[in-house]
Formats: structure tokens, sequence, C-alpha cells
């Protein structure tokens, strides 16, 4: 038997079928339908033929949409496709024309899952800070021109290296955009990255590489500021800062990297440490030297979590910036965290200890190096190169194994 006409009488009776769904078909206009639900639902469908197959176009749902409205709506998408435009196609880049910055930033993170949670935390900031203007307005709105000021802007309140990285993340989500949005047959909805016009300009502001590190003369008095920090300043960690700054130095770790070990990853017995996230996505595992043992031993008095440099609030040791300040004004040396790893380099570099050592010690990629990728990593065989910066540093920083004690 035929289905009658679909009126809002009809569709009122309609029964939910015992599973799954059921379509009832309007016999006047071909392709509209009335779609019923195991749990009540009802909407409005229309299925047509488009570029040559077969599409499904939810026109709205009962009651929210009428009988009326509903068969309107299908007329009107029949007719465009008589006339060769694809609805579905035409739906999606009305509905990106109002896709917000934020909203897209919403999908980049639900899909991009190859990121550390420091940088997705990172890039909110950016959206939240420099960019907040822009986090509502349309995706499509923001343009090279407004790209361009904003950049100059950026470079000219903060600086040329803040004002790039804030454009490479921007120009990211473009990337993402592109390949994620398309419409129905395939084609970007956003092709356009307009972080491209500083490319075109070549008006990326060049970075000096900083050059900072701890020179041969202020090693001891930064040593002796450390062994102050550590027992005087009377500040509730700057006891775990003095051990983890120092740390720093002997192992040239990223921050992070180091802020995160955990007790699990020390074996005493071999005497090595683990690091299993790095920056670079490859585990590393390096061996103690004397001090470096020295200082993890005595750390261990103190455990009371599962991090080595620990913090009551944080969990692991993260807000620095207190203790820094408090070592700079001690020892009147004005460096980052991540001086301690470039210093820690450039010894490693005077020593004339193997490059190959070297980047397996502060577990740099080989990049384009053919030899270096069937170099087998064996910390044994760093064993001996870590001890002999570490002696470097006792003798400049008059360090001593008893000092942990």
């Amino acid at each position: 038997m035929s289905t009658p006409k679909i009126t809002k009488q009809f569709v009122d009776k309609l029964p939910p079928p015992e599973t799954g769904q059921i379509f009832h078909r309007d016999p006047l206009l071909k392709g509209f339908a009335v779609r019923v639900t195991a749990g009540g639902s009802k909407a409005f469908i229309l299925e047509k033929r488009i570029d040559g197959k077969v599409k499904r176009i939810t026109l709205g749902r009962y009651p929210e949409i009428t009988v009326e409205q509903a068969r309107n709506k299908a007329q009107e998408y029949l007719g465009e496709i008589a006339t060769g435009t694809n609805p579905i196609a035409k739906r999606q880049r009305h509905a990106l024309q109002n896709l917000t910055l934020w909203e897209v930033w919403q999908d980049y993170k639900a899909i991009k899952c190859d990121l550390k949670p420091r940088t997705y935390e990172q890039y909110e900031f950016y959206f939240n800070g420099e960019l907040k203007d822009w986090k509502n307005k349309a995706f499509v709105s923001i343009n090279r021109d407004m790209v361009i000021k904003r950049y100059n802007e950026l470079k000219e309140k903060f600086s040329p290296s803040y004002a790039n990285t804030i454009m490479r993340v921007l120009s990211a989500l473009y990337r993402f955009a592109e390949v994620q949005y398309e419409d129905d047959s395939g084609a970007s909805l956003f092709p356009a990255n307009p972080v491209v016009r500083i490319t075109q300009l070549k008006a990326w502001a060049k970075e000096p590489r900083r050059q900072t590190i701890l020179k041969q003369h202020q090693l001891a008095v930064w040593y002796s500021a450390i062994k102050d920090l550590k027992f005087n300043t009377g500040a509730a960690n700057d006891h775990v800062a003095a051990d983890y700054f120092l740390f720093l130095l002997l192992t040239g770790l990223r921050k992070n990297e180091a802020a995160t070990l955990t007790w699990k990853n020390v074996d005493f017995e071999e005497q090595t440490f683990f690091i299993p996230d790095t920056k670079n996505n490859t585990a590393l595992t390096l061996p103690m030297s004397d001090v470096i043992a020295a200082i993890l031993k005595y750390r261990l008095r103190f455990k009371t979590q599962d991090y080595v440099f620990s913090s009551r609030k944080t969990g692991y040791f993260e807000n620095t910036k207190g203790a820094v300040s408090r070592l700079k004004e001690s020892s009147g040396v004005e460096i980052t965290l991540h001086d301690l790893r470039r210093t820690f380099i450039t010894v490693a570099e005077s020593l004339d200890i193997s490059m190959f050592a070297i980047k397996q010690l502060v577990n740099h990629k080989s990049g384009s190096d053919v030899t270096g990728g069937y170099v087998i990593k064996n910390f044994e065989r760093l064993r001996e190169p870590m001890q002999r910066i570490t002696d470097y540093f006792k003798t400049q920083c008059k360090i001593g194994v008893q000092d942990f004690e």
C-alpha cells in the first residue's frame, strides 16, 4: 500500500518502529520523506541524486519545523539541484562562513593528538591573549591585511620572536582547516592561509639566537648562591629549587624533562635515570655522574610523592620564577633555565667530547646525518663523557659530593 501524502495529521499518528528507523515517503513530492526512529524522534528528509550519488539531506526535526516548512525547503533544494547547484556543499559553505577562530581551535584540539598538553595550553594562551579580539570572529573574515597589521603590532609591543611564534600558531590553524573542512566534492573550504602574506612580503623578523651561558668566572659565584638558596632563604620550595637548578646544569636536560622526573625512572643500581617524555618524542636514558647520583640520593631523603623535584601545590616543581629571581639577586648572574642547558653543551664541546655523544646526551635529533641514524644509543658509552662534564663543573664551581651527604 502506498504512503499517503505527508501531512501534520499523518505525521502526528506515526508510531515509532520497534528498532532502528523507518522512512515514510511522500507520493507527490519525489524524494521528500519523514524519518521516525525507535526513540520516537521524527525528522523530515530529502533524498536526491547529486553529482552521481544519492544524498540524504535532513530538513529539520518535527515539530520544530512544520510539514509545510519542510515541504517548501525540499522544493527549494530540488530547484537548486535542477539548476546544477549542490545544496549540501552550499549549506556547508554557509555554515563555515560563521565558524569562528575559537571553534576551529576546538576542532584542532579534538583531532590533533600529537602535541604535548603544555603546547595546547600555550596555544590557548595566545587565543585568550594577543588574539583575544579575533577569538569570536568568523575564521574566513581574518584577512591578510589584518594579519600583517597585528604582526607588526606584536613585534613592536613584545618582540620579533614572540610575534613570530603567535603567527606560526595561527598559520597552523589555517593549515589544519585547509584539510579538515571540505565540501561534498572534496574541495577545501579554507584554501587561503592569510599568514602566507608575511612570507610573500619576506617580512618574517629575524630571531637572533640567544647566546647566554654561565661563563667560567661566574660558576663559583653561581654555585655559592645555589647553596645559599638551598639553606638560607627560608622560602618553602627553594630547598628543592637549588637541587633542581644544579641538576639542570649537570645533565643538560630541558627544564620540563627534569622537573617531571619520577622516582620509578631513577635506577640507583644501574646508576641511570630515564626520561620517557621529551621534546622530540624520543625517550632518553642517561648515566649518573657522581654528583648527579649524590643529588638524587639526597632528594630521596625528602621523598613525599612520585616526583624527584616535588611541590606540594603542583606535584612536580613547576613555578620557578621566585627562586630564579632570588638566585639572580644573590649571585648577580642573570640567566634563564635554558641557559643552563646551553652552558652544559658549551662545556661539553670545549672538552672535545664527540658531537655524536653530545647529541645523545642532550637528545638532539641527528637530522640529515645518515651515519648518525645507524649509531645505536648506548648509555654506557655516555657515562665517561657525562662524568668528564661533571668533573669540569666540580672544579670550576667547587662542588663536592660531600655537599649532599
